[in-house]
């Protein structure tokens, strides 16, 4: 039986009936990683024998008659930024090689009973949208190996996508998980910021930072939310709103629901089969009954470069703390406290991380702060009010999550501004701060195909009941 093509929830289920053991089902994902993780490339760190002792305690406890939660027992990749006590967290950066924090993060903490298979690769410290930036390898799209995952989250898409993990946890700034997860056909969800705790996960931007979760279909993603939300003490960020039950009216339908549309996402250059499957989501929902309205995000425009002050400026501040001096790489030229510093940064950070530290540090620096940063702060705020006069009008909004089906390996590397466009769809939700999932509808040219639902704060309840719906009709993604 080839238990790594199932669901979490159809896993759940016969882990329940003891018709299948948690070993049994940890051995064959493991087993599937033997096989497909030479050419898949989604892993830095593997970690079988903590994921077969993690399995072991579950089955101990079913025997015992203990009741566990729905997810005990599910194999679970972890991106490699968010920290895992004992277990090296590198950032997929030469700067943390050899680093194994002392800690969990939050997230883990909350996931004790799944078992981790492994720390899944990531652009370096999440600056990508390719998962081409990592100092470590390639990781290949499971559909095609010549194309990209999309990124930074890529390696815990590619992991899910290839069954080489059922659920994964991944951080999205700009779109680190919804454009993977549209690449590889599997269901990505960026929670409301504040909804999950980010304490253990590795700073890029703190405004934008958020964990959450990919899996194989919608259900997953619920289950999965539930398990990690809430308020944490660690994390002053967190919001004391308390998580709703997202399995509750899941698939209660879209009837008398009404979806925005918003008019600049329909107007940008969008791949042809993108928007045929756009129209295709669109209709789907009319016949569900809900009604499709147009809606306005007039200050989409200026997100991406809005973004792209914002977050390397966060970045340049948050990435300081890597000086090789407490921890990780340290440059072994060093006649002198200044030379230590100059080398460890240019020998441990890529290009890509330096790109973004240079550019945040002279966003932020004396005399160009007002003109930059500031002035990209109140661009934002405009763009939250879109979001916010447009949801007033409907339930949630529809739109692609990448203008693009996933381009080749090698294919943007070298144009920054180019790779910068792939985030143009993700990046208004993230300055935003509101919830947005990808959910797959199919394939084009053998490549999957996503649409990205998004909603008011701390609505995540709302989108992924549109998403079931949607769901419904285009069917799960199969392993590729």
């Amino acid at each position: 039986m080839e238990l790594y093509r199932k669901t979490a929830h159809e896993l759940s289920e016969l882990l329940v009936q003891k018709q299948i053991s948690a070993r049994e089902l940890t051995e064959d994902v493991i087993a599937r990683i033997d096989s497909k993780e030479q050419t898949v490339g989604a892993y830095i760190t593997l970690t079988a024998e903590h994921a077969m002792e993690t399995a072991r305690k579950v089955d101990e406890l079913r025997a015992k008659g203990e009741e566990l939660p729905p997810l005990a027992g599910i194999p679970l990749a972890v991106k490699d930024n968010i920290c895992t006590k004992g277990v090296p967290t590198t950032c997929a950066s030469k700067i943390l090689e050899h680093y194994k924090p002392p800690y969990n993060a939050t997230v883990v903490e909350k996931l004790p009973l799944l078992p981790m298979v492994g720390k899944a690769n990531l652009d370096e410290f999440a600056m990508g949208s390719s998962t081409e930036n990592s100092a470590y390898h390639l990781t290949h799209n499971p559909w095609d190996f010549q194309r990209v995952p999309g990124g930074s989250s890529g390696g815990p898409a590619a992991a899910v996508a290839a069954g080489e993990a059922i659920v994964a946890l991944g951080t999205d700034t700009g779109g680190s998980i919804r454009q993977p997860a549209a690449f590889c056909g599997v269901v990505g969800l960026k929670p409301t910021y504040g909804r999950v705790s980010r304490y253990g996960a590795v700073a890029f931007a703190s405004s934008l930072d958020q964990i959450g979760p990919l899996t194989r279909d919608v259900e997953d993603a619920a289950l999965m939310l539930q398990a990690i939300s809430g308020q944490d003490k660690h994390d002053s960020t967190s919001a004391s709103i308390p998580a709703a039950d997202y399995t509750a009216r899941l698939k209660a339908g879209v009837r008398g629901m009404k979806i925005g549309i918003p008019k600049e996402y329909v107007t940008i250059n969008l791949a042809p089969a993108v928007s045929l499957k756009l129209e295709e989501a669109r209709k789907i929902l009319e016949e569900e009954g809900a009604q499709c309205i147009e809606v306005s995000l007039p200050h989409s425009d200026y997100a991406v470069a809005a973004y792209y002050l914002i977050a390397p400026a966060e970045a340049s501040s948050n990435l300081a703390r890597f000086d090789g001096v407490r921890y990780g790489y340290r440059s072994p030229k060093a006649p002198d406290t200044v030379s230590m510093f100059s080398n460890t940064r240019s020998e441990g950070f890529g290009s890509e991380v330096k790109r973004r530290i240079m550019l945040g540090t002279y966003a932020l620096s004396s005399g160009y702060y007002d003109a930059y940063y500031l002035k990209a702060q109140k661009v934002r705020r405009l763009i939250a009010d879109d979001y916010s006069l447009a949801l007033r009008q409907c339930d949630c909004l529809l739109t692609p999550t990448t203008p693009s089906l996933p381009f080749k390996i090698g294919e943007m590397i070298t144009d920054p501004l180019a790779m910068y466009q792939n985030d143009l769809c993700t990046i208004p939700v993230n300055l935003a701060g509101v919830p947005a999932l990808n959910l797959p509808v199919g394939f084009a040219e053998g490549l999957p195909v996503g649409v990205q639902l998004s909603g008011n704060h701390f609505a995540e309840e709302t989108i992924l009941r549109v998403a079931w719906a949607l769901e419904r009709r285009f069917g799960p993604t199969e392993v590729a």
